[in-house]
């Protein structure tokens, strides 16, 4: 579902930005600049959120132009905690190795095996055709802000509150412009600033309904101790279903566990959200217990209603434009890859042109992989009984389970034959 929003040009905003600079990196002084001043030129990038979509966009503007003026805004300095499962797919990875980026795994080993487990009690535990990492956002994310940093971004901590977009320079050339005492200015400003981003909101652009927005709940345990290799258990559940419960293996002796569930489920379900939460992950995985202060929830807003991506010099990437997969909550793919492709976007066709350009670049990316994700989700949330079918045949099929893989963490498509018959099953229970 596409939500339309009103145009960038149209936006008249007050802009406010709190916080303390950090030390920028070590390039000629005609690149240290804060653009703050009247008289400095405009940014050619203003990036607000250093997380990966926004590290993947500074990195790739730099890498296409490596005279850019880059400046990546946060609210915190790194590294910081971030609440996430902490798994890195290995498509993410191959995002970053075509940015120049190949040592963000260095310390952390792969994990070949992924354990899912149905609420109707099928189960398949398959070596990937491709291992994943998993590695703590505090340290992921530091590496790529570092990253940025090296190859020439500028790093401020601050928080943006609001935009403004400004005609300058002559019709059809706007700049966007934030404000703190003086203006900030940047020809193309990418919202990178997550679920509750307020680049979002400056474009006019809504949250998720319920619906299409998760809330799960992560912390860290010990590790399951067991007489098997490493593995990525997924543990679904009938409560509040479409839901599950995972635990990650870090290699460090800790596993990143949590629970996730809709919205709209756990808005309709007994308890306190809370109480639901935490309790509902402690009976999936009583053998590994929360360790004290480490349960912390945040929203994810899924792919299924998504905005549709405006015009102009504003974009959005991951999960700020709402590239969370439904099927698997994965979403550090689609923020490297939309931030990417953003970043690109910005540096090839700055000015009004930007959004549009970054549209069609990631609708050629995920489109057909997205529209097969929301057929996927809604079939699933609508018949359980599916994923107890798709799993115990993945069970006997090992190319059936990697392609369940590729769509639950890459940007995988449902095969030809597989497809017309979803599309049949969906048909006949809308006559119902």
């Amino acid at each position: 579902m596409f939500h339309e929003p009103r145009p960038a040009s149209a936006l008249v905003r007050a802009a406010t930005l709190a916080g303390v600079p950090v030390p920028a990196p070590s390039r000629p002084a005609s690149h240290t600049s804060s653009a703050g001043g009247a008289d400095e030129p405009p940014l050619d990038l203003l990036v607000v959120g250093g997380g990966p979509a926004g590290s993947a966009a500074a990195l790739r503007a730099l890498q296409l132009r490596p005279d850019a003026r880059v400046m990546i805004l946060d609210a915190a300095d790194f590294p910081r905690d971030k609440t996430c499962g902490d798994g890195i797919a290995p498509h993410g990875l191959d995002v970053l190795r075509g940015l120049g980026v190949t040592d963000v795994t260095r310390g952390y080993h792969p994990v070949d095996r992924m354990r899912l487990r149905t609420p109707g009690g099928a189960e398949v535990a398959t070596p990937s055709e491709r291992a994943t990492h998993v590695i703590p956002r505090e340290v992921f994310d530091a590496r790529l802000v570092a990253a940025a940093r090296a190859r020439g971004a500028l790093f401020t901590r601050r928080r943006v509150r609001a935009l403004e977009v400004v005609p300058a320079g002559g019709p059809g050339k706007p700049a966007v412009v934030a404000l703190d005492g003086g203006a900030l200015r940047a020809r193309v400003v990418i919202g990178a600033d997550g679920a509750n981003s307020t680049v979002r909101r400056a474009l006019g652009i809504g949250p998720n309904p319920p619906e299409g927005l998760a809330i799960a709940v992560r912390a860290y345990a010990d590790a399951p101790k067991e007489d098997r290799p490493p593995e990525q258990l997924i543990h679904m559940t009938d409560e509040g279903w479409p839901a599950y419960a995972w635990s990650f293996p870090i290699g460090d002796g800790r596993a990143n566990i949590g629970y996730g569930m809709l919205r709209s489920q756990l808005r309709d379900s007994a308890g306190t959200p809370k109480d639901v939460l935490h309790g509902t992950l402690a009976r999936l995985l009583p053998d590994t217990p929360a360790y004290a202060g480490t349960l912390r929830a945040h929203h994810l807003p899924l792919s299924t209603h998504r905005p549709r991506l405006p015009d102009g010099p504003v974009l959005l990437a991951g999960d700020a434009a709402s590239l969370i997969n439904p099927l698997t909550g994965e979403g550090i793919y689609y923020a490297l890859l939309s931030g990417s492709l953003a970043g690109g976007a910005a540096i090839t066709d700055p000015g009004p042109a930007a959004g549009r350009v970054y549209r069609r670049a990631l609708h050629r990316e995920l489109g057909r992989h997205l529209r097969h994700t929301t057929l996927l989700a809604d079939l699933a949330g609508r018949h359980r009984p599916l994923m107890d079918a798709a799993v115990r045949s993945a069970s006997r099929r090992t190319d059936l389970y990697d392609s369940l893989v590729e769509i639950g963490l890459g940007k995988g498509t449902i095969p030809a034959a597989s497809l017309a018959r979803l599309a049949l099953r969906r048909a006949v229970r809308g006559l119902r």
